[in-house]
Order: structure tokens, then sequence, then C-alpha cells
């Protein structure tokens, strides 16, 4: 990755991911109280969370321009060109939500999850190989498939979880949105023309507007017997893991290699289950505490080979320039 093109160096951007896989895990324990304050279905929620999140992005957007380069803003497309990234990744990103959704009513959320996060360094690790050139090696293997371990100990460890064949699909639905918006962005990032601030504001307008027919079907406007609480869960979920998250993210996918990004989003079911420890009255279990153990260790090897590669692509741009 040539931080030339992006003018984001590595070690940031896995920072930025980093907390964007955290800020995400608080999005399912935000959203069990909101449906514990209201009747709020899970398509009008996921509406909500791009329409509100959209309106913050636009108001933060001034302070996130990249800064201009050679006359010129750094990031900018023509038009058309970002028409077509917007409508992709919004595309992208409104299968990714709406149908791990419904894969976590159709099957639970212990399956929905396994599979959705299981599945998604799978497609992406050979999507990257296919259309990017990117190789894991025999370290990016290992820590991928000790990623996958650790996910499906923590999330399955309980043992009641039931598996129903059309969750399933809908995850392996989900998985393959988060691929192709995760892919494009890394293959945007490349070769340059776009920036964070319009990658958000744009897959947020378009998202927010595949799902606000199926929002108004389900119901747009809950009922609630705690308004004040519902708004301000509404805020937060718009805030932290939706707007803050996802600017991050689309930053730091832009300058880290697919693969990687895939494996320090697996952080989400990490900060949730302790999230559901520290807050829900949760127990700490075996189970609970390996996988989190495993999907860290993965977590920081990748984060370590991945800043250990961009320092000697870095040297070797430079010996090349001399």
């Amino acid at each position: 990755m040539s931080n030339a093109v992006s003018g984001l160096p590595v070690g940031r951007g896995l920072l930025y991911l980093i907390v964007a896989g955290v800020a995400w895990g608080t999005a399912g324990a935000a959203a069990s109280l909101v449906y514990r304050a209201s009747d709020m279905g899970p398509v009008a929620l996921s509406f909500w969370r791009c329409a509100a999140g959209l309106v913050l992005l636009l108001a933060a957007r001034p302070l996130l321009r990249p800064r201009a380069r050679s006359g010129r803003s750094a990031g900018t497309a023509p038009l058309g060109r970002a028409l077509l990234r917007a409508t992709v990744t919004g595309l992208g990103l409104a299968v990714f939500q709406t149908a791990y959704f419904a894969a976590v009513r159709s099957t639970g959320l212990a399956v929905a999850t396994v599979v959705t996060l299981g599945a998604g360094p799978v497609f992406i690790a050979i999507g990257a190989r296919l259309t990017l050139a990117e190789r894991l090696g025999r370290g990016g293997t290992a820590a991928v498939a000790g990623a996958l371990t650790g996910l499906a100990v923590l999330v399955l460890g309980g043992g009641d979880a039931s598996v129903r064949p059309s969750g399933v699909v809908w995850a392996l639905l989900s998985a393959a949105g988060y691929s192709v918006m995760t892919l494009l962005t890394r293959r945007w990032g490349r070769d340059g023309g776009t920036d964070a601030a319009s990658a958000s504001v744009g897959a947020f307008a378009v998202a927010g507007l595949c799902l606000l027919p199926f929002a108004l079907a389900e119901g747009l406007v809950p009922h609630t017997g705690q308004p004040v609480r519902l708004l301000w869960l509404l805020a937060y979920v718009a805030a932290v893991p939706t707007a803050l998250a996802y600017g991050l993210y689309f930053a730091g996918a832009a300058v880290v290699r697919s693969a990687t990004v895939s494996v320090i989003m697996l952080l989400e079911p990490v900060a949730a289950a302790a999230l559901a420890v520290l807050l829900l009255g949760e127990h700490l279990t075996a189970a609970t505490l390996a996988g989190t153990l495993l999907m860290l260790g993965s977590v920081a090897g990748l984060a370590v080979a991945e800043t250990r590669a961009a320092r000697t692509a870095a040297r070797e741009v430079r010996a090349a320039a001399v």
C-alpha cells in the first residue's frame, strides 16, 4: 500500500480499525436496550441508524476533509465514479446489516454471529487473493484460523445454539455483503481518488434509501413508554457504532490488507462479550475467556505483521528512489 495515495499510515489505519471493531461491539447491547424500551423492529432500527449517522457525518464532514495536495483536494474523484462507489458500498452496507438481523431472527444470535463473522474472513481472503493479489502467508493463515476458532468458542461455547438452514443462508448473504464492501474499499484505497468522509456519507445515504421502504412496512415510528431513554439510545447507536465506527472503518480499510481488516473486525464479538459480563451481569465462562484470548492474540499477531510489512515496503520504496 502506498501511503502517498491514501495519506494515512498503516499503523494509524490499524488503530482506526481496532477502535471501529470495539465500537461495533457495543451496538448489540444498545440494540437490545432499544428493543426493551420500545417495539422498534430491526429494519427500522437499521434505517434510523443510517439516517442519523448520515446527519452526524455530514455535520462533521468539514473537519474530515483530506488535506489538499498539488493545488487540489486529495481523495477527490470524478462525480460519476464517486456515485458508483457510493451506490455499490451502500448496497453492500444495507445487505450486510439487514441480512444479519434476518439471520438473528431466524436462527438466533449465536449461530448468526459465528456464520457471518466466520465466513467473512474466508470470503475476503479468497476475494483478496483473486482480485487484489494479496497473500496471507503462513503466519496470516494461522492467525485467521486462530481467530475463527476463537470466534466459534466464544459464541458457541454455551452449547445451546440451534441451526436453521434459512438463518445460515441469511448469515452467508450478510458475510458476502460485508466482504464486497471491504474488498472494494481496499481496492479504491490502493487506486486513490477517494476519502473516508466521502465514502461514509455516500454509503449511508444509499443504505438509508434502500432500507426506507422496508422500514416503513415494518413500522418506522416505534411505540414507547420511555421516549427520553429511547432517544438517548438511538443517539448513541447513531454516533458511536455508526458514524464514528464506520468513518474509522472506511479510513482504515483503505490502507490495511483486506484479510487483516476482516480479522480485526472480529473484535466486535469480543467487545460484546465484555459488555455482557461488565454491564449486563452475565458470567465470565471458560469458553468466553478462551475465545477472547484466541481472538485477541490473532488480532495482535496480524497487526504486528501488517505494521512490519508496511515498514519493509516503505524502506524498499525509499531504497529504489535513491
